[in-house]
């Protein structure tokens, strides 16, 4: 989580919400990326769809079944019906987001019977993932 809070950072330093993730693979990061939004004016620069893409790209491979996605925000729909498709064997998430959170906070997106369920774990790292994004929120009003 540690990796994937450093992507926020970054995403922070260009003015985007501060989400990182990183994709673990036999305790090897092979990938990793941050929100990047606005810097690529696309609603589908979100850092899981990117991460995914690039450990993909990777492996060489379809599937990410044998993987760990880090995030420090709990996937929105968009990006949990990815990593659904990916099928990512595992996901850790940071902060919870009530708003849109599609691992059990607002949603279980998860919880289709159509898809294998992913290991998901939730509030690791929280306050330092959280705590980000309020810095981030407080200092745009």
């Amino acid at each position: 989580m540690t990796a994937a809070l450093s992507e926020a950072e970054k995403a922070k330093e260009k003015g985007e919400i501060p989400v990182g993730a990183v994709i673990v693979k036999d305790g090897e990061i092979i990938a990793k990326a941050h929100n990047e939004t606005e810097t690529k004016n696309s609603p589908l620069a979100h850092a899981e769809l990117m991460a995914i893409k690039e450990a993909m790209e990777a492996l060489n491979a379809k599937y990410l079944s044998d993987c760990t996605l880090y995030v420090t925000l709990e996937p929105c729909p968009m990006c949990m019906g990815a990593l659904l498709h990916a099928r990512v064997g595992s996901i850790v998430f940071g902060a919870y987001d009530e708003k849109t959170g599609s691992a059990g906070s607002k949603a279980d997106f998860s919880d289709f019977s159509f898809f294998r369920k992913p290991q998901i774990l939730g509030g690791y790292m929280e306050e330092e993932c959280a705590g980000l994004l309020t810095e981030f929120f407080r200092n745009l009003r």
